[in-house]
């Protein structure tokens, strides 16, 4: 491309840039709950976390603060988001969740939107924006207008979490000790299941988080089971059992292209069964067969600066591989 073709590149961007003054942004009511939820059921990079039934079980811990894009009165894009002293947050209750667009979203659209976003935010006395981009393995289609957005304005990556995941087409070989793993299960006569004795798993998984890890997990019995209860073909729960006795297990949210390992579970006295090494066997084998990505999930601490090695390679010994959550700060 010679210099002139450049410049007349730059020169139709801008003029396209310039046709797009028309996006309003709105902060997210009630009234505006059936237009939010069928938006995102419509979206090239929404899951079912975006949901306002979704978002608003935790609702008492989060001031909201999400927003709705307006081009020539039609919505073409959404923010989950909180406010929290002098910051906008992509939705803090969320593990990811920048701008969910619409099909017909174009760079030249994004970035209208942000600079709406930044003169809103100026508005309303907020200094900065985090903004947790959502992942590409979770995009129907490219959806990665965002990412331009905000190096264009020079947002500053502040984290980078690394996820396990498995493009389940492609057959990837397990290693060896996966493999020995769950010889050893079957062996043992352990089955797996989907369950829904939450109540079960999540004191397993409460036990676990506290010996190794010293903390809890993010939901609670109660908050996991009211979500399950709410979106049933999202979030499943499945186990490992010995003569009806739950060894291992996994919660899974379920979402159109990802199949997303929310908790797992181990406890030391399965350790050497194979227990949960059949778990996931089943669910991307059998189960998850036809999705495009089994997750799972982030094997970092400290917004990345911490590599669980450990949990990286047991993930990684089912053939997963990186996929990266990055959060972003910009000022405004």
């Amino acid at each position: 491309m010679d210099i002139y073709e450049q410049n007349r590149g730059i020169a139709e961007l801008s003029s396209a840039r310039a046709n797009t003054q028309t996006i309003n942004v709105v902060v997210y009511g009630p009234k505006y709950k059936t237009l939010w939820d069928s938006f995102v059921s419509t979206s090239k990079n929404g899951v079912f976390l975006f949901y306002r039934d979704y978002m608003e079980y935790h609702s008492d811990r989060f001031f909201d603060h999400s927003l709705l894009f307006f081009k020539n009165g039609k919505l073409i894009g959404i923010l989950p988001a909180n406010v929290s002293n002098d910051t906008l947050y992509s939705h803090e209750g969320l593990t990811f969740g920048g701008v969910i667009s619409g099909y017909s979203m174009k760079t030249p659209d994004m970035m209208e939107i942000f600079e709406q976003l930044i003169e809103h935010c100026k508005k309303q006395g907020l200094r900065k924006v985090v903004y947790k981009a959502i992942p590409h393995i979770y995009h129907t289609i490219p959806a990665e207008e965002d990412l331009y957005a905000l190096f264009y304005h020079n947002a500053r990556l502040i984290s980078r979490n690394v996820s396990s995941s498995i493009l389940v087409h492609q057959n990837v070989k397990y290693s060896q000790e996966r493999r020995r793993g769950i010889k050893k299960a079957k062996s043992n006569g352990l089955i797996v299941k989907r369950s829904f004795d939450f109540d079960s798993f999540m004191k397993i998984e409460e036990e676990v988080l506290l010996k190794r890890h010293g903390v809890k997990p993010v939901h609670g019995v109660e908050e996991i089971t009211l979500l399950a209860n709410r979106f049933p073909d999202n979030i499943k729960l499945f186990a490992a059992f010995k003569d009806n006795l739950m060894l291992a297990g996994s919660i899974v949210f379920e979402s159109t292209n990802v199949a997303h390992a929310q908790y797992a579970a181990n406890p030391d006295g399965s350790l050497g069964l194979g227990a949960l090494d059949l778990v996931f066997d089943y669910l991307i084998t059998d189960y998850y067969r036809n999705k495009r990505y089994f997750d799972f999930g982030i094997s970092t601490e400290r917004f990345g600066q911490d590599l669980n090695y450990g949990l990286v390679h047991f993930k990684e010994g089912f053939g997963a591989r990186a996929v990266m959550h990055d959060f972003y700060q910009l000022s405004t």
